[in-house]
């Protein structure tokens, strides 16, 4: 299940969304989803400023349209609509003279990356702010300066957005990532891109087994709504990742569910190692992205996480040198080729239970040999068959029989394909 999106078609994606001032509501989310819109069927949910989501509360919605501070001269020097990671992210609005000492107070710098803008905000706590270079800031002069945020923070609502694949069964696998940050093109534009394309080739497909629900979703806030509002979906979810920082040119990263043992993190584990002699598996913390909400103690779903650099160990996370330069569309392709060798995995695994278990059926005399001519793996095809049918007990999965053979989940699947056609297994029911 490999499917190639073109270059020009995922680097136009990235172009259009970068530069979008997304929050964890307002219309640089709108913006988001209907730009992602065009290119899956999104069902948008707006939930009111106001509305209790577990222990939460759904806060006043914030638009900013323009924000500065401008010397005597008339000079901005600071200007949001030059990078909208200048602003704080959730400032009130201001109109007002001050002087460079006080206005210090409201500055945000890195000290230690003079070159670099870093991202800041402050959802829950009424104040504002800007952010700029160290090099910016030790270039004002002492004197006044008109310092304006025009924003706003009224009632309104947190628009979150899901895609939903039904497949042959009611089970399902969640795919989520957060759109609520700025111009951030690793945290996490790349899990927006990966996940938009990701569901165009899953929708594109004749069979689905599982059914599949995407959420686009501003990070904490917005999973904790979804699962605040879907209970009754809850217990469909049978395997999930959360997927965020995946654009960068680094190795892969997977951290575990809260259970660490689920089919998801086997899967995963199983494909990077396939694929990558580098690669690193993180177990379960209650830090980090969306999948702290996921795998809380009263949900407890198997979801584990997929990135490439961890978030946080490059100097670009959460500043200005995350931009467009730092993701690759190869890095984006790769990755949802990834996800699609996982889903390819958990679409066709499943339990057997060998017709003939005492003592090796005669093949021979059954024609498999024959079914096995042309095939360029005849020896490793004739082991997984005799794998296969010493496993087909009802409790070894084809995951398993893959791990312990040694032998690639493609090659089982082929042998499971002939074992079943001449009737030696058939499905376990589980």
């Amino acid at each position: 299940m490999e499917h190639k999106i073109s270059t020009k078609k995922i680097n136009d994606l990235a172009q259009r969304l970068y530069p979008i001032c997304r929050s964890i509501t307002g219309n640089g989310v709108r913006d988001t989803l209907k730009i992602i819109n065009e290119h899956i069927d999104l069902k948008i949910h707006e939930v009111p400023s106001g509305t209790k989501v577990l222990d939460w509360e759904i806060p006043l919605e914030w638009n900013i349209r323009d924000a500065y501070i401008m010397d005597a001269s008339g000079n901005r020097v600071v200007d949001f609509k030059k990078h909208n990671l200048h602003i704080l992210n959730y400032s009130e609005p201001i109109h007002q003279k001050m002087n460079l000492a006080d206005l210090k107070e409201n500055l945000h710098t890195l000290p230690d990356y003079p070159d670099l803008i870093p991202y800041k905000t402050s959802y829950y706590n009424r104040t504002w702010g800007f952010c700029l270079s160290e090099n910016q800031f030790k270039g004002l002069q002492d004197g006044w300066y008109d310092v304006v945020i025009d924003s706003d923070l009224s009632k309104g609502s947190l628009t979150y957005a899901e895609f939903f694949i039904p497949g042959k069964y009611n089970a399902e696998i969640l795919f989520s990532t957060h759109i609520c940050h700025p111009s951030l093109a690793n945290d996490n534009l790349s899990g927006i891109i990966v996940q938009t394309f990701l569901g165009q080739l899953l929708n594109k497909q004749d069979s689905l087994n599982y059914s599949y629900r995407l959420l686009f979703i501003p990070g904490t806030i917005g999973a904790i709504t979804w699962l605040a509002k879907n209970d009754s979906a809850i217990n469909n979810i049978k395997h999930g990742l959360v997927i965020s920082g995946v654009g960068d040119t680094g190795n892969f990263t997977y951290k575990k569910s809260r259970r660490e043992n689920t089919i998801i993190d086997k899967t995963v584990e199983y494909v990077l190692s396939s694929n990558y002699e580098n690669f690193t598996i993180e177990n379960f913390s209650p830090y980090g992205y969306d999948e702290r909400q996921y795998c809380s103690p009263g949900y407890n779903l198997p979801m584990g996480r997929l990135s490439r650099t961890p978030y946080g160990t490059y100097y670009q996370y959460h500043t200005s040198a995350d931009n467009l330069s730092f993701i690759s569309s190869s890095s984006l392709q790769e990755t949802i080729n990834i996800i699609l060798e996982i889903v390819n995995i958990l679409e066709n695994n499943a339990c057997y239970l060998n017709e003939n278990p005492k003592g090796e059926p005669q093949l021979g005399r059954r024609g498999i040999y024959g079914a096995m001519g042309g095939y360029g793996g005849r020896k490793e095809l004739e082991m997984a068959i005799l794998w296969i049918l010493n496993q087909s007990d009802g409790n070894h999965d084809l995951l398993s029989v893959a791990q312990k053979s040694n032998i690639s989940f493609r090659v089982i699947m082929k042998a499971t394909e002939i074992l079943l056609k001449q009737g030696l297994i058939k499905l376990a029911n589980k």
